[in-house]
């Protein structure tokens, strides 16, 4: 007898990056000399988890009474403030801003994705993406499309972008395109000031002619070259002509993975549309997590508004941040001379290395005991999780698997 219903009865139940890291993780405490390039967090030259002191501390003083109560479905206020205030500083459109809390950026994904999209609708992003964008999407009931990331000159392809976003606009009438820049998971692409632009315009162009949103997936954005801002800005100009969406996660910008604290933002100029936006986000919230991690919201939002401890954690991440920067460094000086096939990468997480066979470039590079994850076209390559001393190594050992 069959229990489950069909669309559910065949899923896997294991993600398989976290397979990859498992089975690398299982030998190196054999003993071997494994390069693990498959965590999604960061990790110190000893292979540590880095943790930012400060707001280690800021969680640790969260009274009990707030850590094993309730919190609002949409958040706290002053969590919410302190958000919008990260994300705009002083700008005056932070008076445009509306949101709710969600359990990590993925929660903020899972919220757009049911709040701008029905049933059987497809979101737009690149060809190179997040796995979980498809995860999201499925278990919502929703599927993925995507436009050619690069062109032939490696660059953004814009052009396509605007062909695959109007060939949705024809097709369902609405549209919920998902950017993940700077520092994009997978590739660690970021956008420069002319492809922001070209954007902004297509968006422009296809939301006089149907209700576009536009999610700015910014978890990597602290450890970027770029500002993620100058992008905001450049949308946000379009006035509600298209709606802005960003999804915030505390995960990386302040290492705090496990406490699952995130929020989806809208940004509106007209009250009355902002006032929706919050009571169909909050009643999402209800429905599917209730309410998010009290202890990590409260942390946060004492971490960005106390100007003492804040300055104190932006040196702290400043810190780890150059440490990624190195390896991000040590990688281009290498990778360019091996011949490795990869996108312009100034900094984040991850690269992506280009093949036509990811996934026996995967196994070859496994019998050296290298771990990278294969994907459609590429393997990432997870340079927040290598100490900068065995990118040597990581990059030989890629060059032989492609050749």
């Amino acid at each position: 007898m069959a229990f489950l219903i069909p669309s559910r009865a065949a899923r896997s139940g294991d993600d398989p990056i976290f397979a990859l890291n498992a089975e690398a993780r299982k030998r190196a405490l054999a003993g071997e000399p494994v390069i693990n390039a498959t965590v999604g967090a960061l990790l110190d030259d000893d292979g540590k988890l880095a943790v930012l002191p400060g707001v280690a501390e800021a969680l640790r003083a969260v009274p009990t009474a707030v850590s094993a109560g309730y919190a609002p479905i949409a958040g706290p206020d002053d969590f919410l403030r302190a958000v919008v205030g990260d994300l705009f500083g002083d700008r005056t459109t932070s008076g445009w801003a509306t949101g709710v809390a969600t359990p990590g950026g993925t929660g903020a994904l899972r919220l757009a994705v049911t709040s701008f999209l029905e049933p059987g609708q497809a979101l737009l992003t690149s060809s190179f993406y997040w796995g979980p964008y498809q995860t999201i999407a499925d278990e919502a009931e929703r599927r993925v499309e995507t436009f050619r990331m690069f062109d032939g000159q490696g660059r953004l392809d814009v052009a396509d972008f605007e062909k695959q976003l109007a060939r949705q606009r024809e097709a369902q009438g609405r549209a919920l395109v998902l950017l993940n820049s700077p520092c994009h998971n997978p590739t660690g692409y970021s956008f420069d000031a002319d492809e922001q632009k070209a954007i902004a315009e297509v968006v422009a162009r296809e939301a006089a002619r149907c209700p576009v949103a536009v999610l700015l997936d910014i978890a990597y954005a602290r450890y970027g070259a770029t500002d993620p801002r100058h992008f905001m800005d450049r949308l946000i100009d379009l006035g509600g002509q298209a709606l802005v969406l960003l999804a915030w996660s505390a995960s990386k910008a302040f290492t705090l993975y496990g406490q699952r604290v995130g929020a989806l933002v809208a940004v509106h100029p007209e009250a009355f549309e902002r006032v929706r936006l919050k009571n169909a986000f909050a009643y999402g919230c209800r429905g599917t997590w209730s309410n998010c991690n009290a202890s990590g919201m409260a942390a946060v939002t004492r971490v960005l508004s106390d100007p003492e401890l804040r300055t104190r954690v932006d040196k702290e991440r400043g810190a780890l941040k150059s440490l990624l920067d190195q390896r991000v460094a040590r990688w281009n000086q290498l990778a360019g001379p091996a011949r490795l096939p990869y996108p312009r990468y100034s900094g984040g997480f991850f690269t992506t290395v280009f093949c036509q066979d990811p996934e026996g470039a995967c196994a070859r590079l496994k019998a050296e005991g290298v771990f990278v994850v294969p994907l459609p076209g590429a393997l990432r390559v997870a340079l927040c999780s290598v100490a900068e001393r065995d990118i040597p190594r990581l990059v030989d050992a890629m060059a032989r698997a492609l050749a």
